[in-house]
């Protein structure tokens, strides 16, 4: 499998969507892990499969040959038990360092109703340079102002200047794959889905139902995928105009913080006139959306978007005049394209590193096959260039939802599907706001999923924010990171070091209710 994964991702230039464990030991006696990979140029999707037979547990690591297998592998081997041989970093990833090393929450015989039993001799582990000796440790994280998420990074620095990079991700596994397939049907999943992430939820409920309705060979009516695409631009139009307005006040352009976020607030209004709902719209379902759209709703809805389009058009040229944008962001953070295509990233982050990918334009869903728009791309790969791919990406997703709205056939909205086979294999690609989000899915029995399996865009990205921050200033690293987009889920654990010894250790949940006491 190693060679074969290296040979697709490199000789054939194709892209790593994700990677995926399974758990068929009660039927196969055997695990799976999956390789999806794909190729934008040619709107090819391929899966690779590898077995693992029970009492085994282990398999060759694709990660010295291809490096953006690196979380994957260690996501396997902590959730299912399978031991990468040849991975040259298995530490933990998203189970916090006090979890029990025999206990494999993604295996079908895990029961998730009882907290699991926590280790209390556990470290949190950390790599370093061997030159590491020669460098101060500045750590970042897991709180941080500039960063609204939890994430660390540990930071050897010479001076000013980043020398080295360690990152640690996962601090609050929510366990929803887990869920979804103990707890939830073909129906409720996407709305748990729309929990994935906070901005881009309509983004995830579109990647589980679009693989579960290619499972079925189902076909939603045409009115309900106009539908969907406008609301899928609403979505991706309000998160970039939330990070150019974050990203704004990260370089002191207040100003534009307060203006980029005072034209997302008319399409939170148009959201909430055409759904109901600001954020969280619940309406892609299997089957189609679950609201219509009225004829005076759409009819107030485009008179908005024109008003729309012009107000970001003049603050946009007014933004960029300024020249601020420019001397703060230009050269900072680069990422090449040979970087980029080696680690596989997506979205606004390989764009703009010369790297022409979008899913809706090369594995079109929905309307999108329908309707017109281009997909900004830059060379530069800074900073500068991720805010110019998101500031003019923003421009085509007001026009295309302007396109959905004008063009929105008649007919239903929604249709029964009759029947989901057992035992299929599917891919679900959206192009959101920060990448292609991928996801894998298994069709079970007795309506439910038997495999869910979620990635999103930061999932892939992430990962090269070492590369990206090596080299560069202490003061570049919070603009640097947030280029990202990274969305990070809410942390639930922290770690004490003592100043005298310097020893770390994991502080119990009943230490921290004594705390609090």
């Amino acid at each position: 499998m190693p060679r074969v994964v290296e040979y697709a991702l490199g000789a054939l230039a194709g892209t790593h969507m994700t990677m995926a464990g399974t758990d068929y030991t009660a039927s196969l006696d055997q695990y799976v892990i999956d390789h999806v990979l794909g190729w934008y140029d040619r709107g090819l999707l391929l899966v690779l499969r590898a077995s693992v037979r029970k009492g085994d547990e282990s398999f060759p690591s694709v990660t010295p040959l291809v490096p953006c297998a690196d979380w994957y592998e260690r996501e396997v081997k902590e959730s299912l038990g399978l031991t990468p041989v040849g991975h040259p970093n298995p530490r933990k990833l998203l189970l916090s360092d006090d979890w029990p090393d025999d206990l494999f929450p993604m295996r079908k015989d895990f029961k998730s109703e009882a907290p699991p039993p926590l280790r209390r001799d556990a470290g949190f582990t950390f790599t370093a340079p061997e030159d590491a000796a020669m460098f101060n440790i500045v750590p970042y994280g897991p709180y941080h102002f500039a960063i609204h998420e939890p994430i660390f990074f540990r930071f050897h620095v010479d001076g000013e200047r980043i020398a080295g990079v360690d990152l640690r991700a996962g601090f609050n596994h929510r366990g929803l794959e887990k869920i979804a397939e103990t707890r939830m049907t073909y129906e409720t999943v996407p709305f748990i889905a729309e929990r994935v992430c906070g901005i881009c939820g309509s983004v995830h409920a579109e990647a589980y139902t679009q693989a579960l309705e290619r499972a079925a060979g189902f076909e939603p009516p045409e009115r309900a995928k106009w539908i969907r695409v406008a609301v899928l631009e609403m979505e991706r139009i309000h998160s970039h105009l939330l990070w150019l307005g974050v990203a704004s006040h990260m370089v002191g352009f207040d100003t534009g913080l307060m203006q980029f976020w005072r034209v997302r607030d008319r399409i939170m209004f148009l959201a909430e006139l055409l759904t109901g709902n600001r954020k969280q719209y619940g309406m892609i379902v299997p089957g189609g959306v679950r609201r219509d759209i009225r004829e005076d709703k759409r009819e107030t809805a485009l008179r908005e978007v024109s008003t729309i389009l012009e107000e970001y058009e003049e603050l946009l040229d007014a933004a960029l005049r300024l020249g601020t944008l420019k001397a703060r962001l230009e050269g900072v953070g680069p990422l090449t394209e040979a970087e980029a295509r080696r680690h596989s990233v997506m979205g606004p982050l390989a764009r703009a590193s010369g790297v022409s990918m979008d899913a809706r334009r090369d594995y079109p869903y929905e309307a999108y096959g329908q309707l017109e728009f281009e997909t900004p791309v830059r060379e530069e790969g800074d900073v500068l260039a991720r805010t110019i791919v998101r500031a003019y990406d923003t421009f085509e997703s007001i026009k295309l939802v302007k396109q959905a709205l004008e063009g929105l056939p008649g007919g239903p909205v929604h249709a029964p599907i009759e029947y989901i086979p057992p035992d299929v294999a599917s891919v679900g690609l959206v192009e959101g706001p920060r990448g292609t989000d991928v996801h894998y899915l298994i069709t079970g029995g007795e309506d439910t999923v038997y495999r869910w399996r979620v990635r999103a865009p930061t999932y892939a990205n992430l990962p090269v924010a070492p590369i990206m921050l090596k080299g560069q200033t202490l003061a570049d690293a919070s603009v640097i990171i947030g280029s990202i987009d990274p969305c990070i889920s809410c942390a639930e654990r922290v770690i004490v070091v003592d100043e005298a010894s310097g020893k770390q250790r994991l502080v119990s949940g009943e230490e921290l209710r004594g705390w609090r006491a």
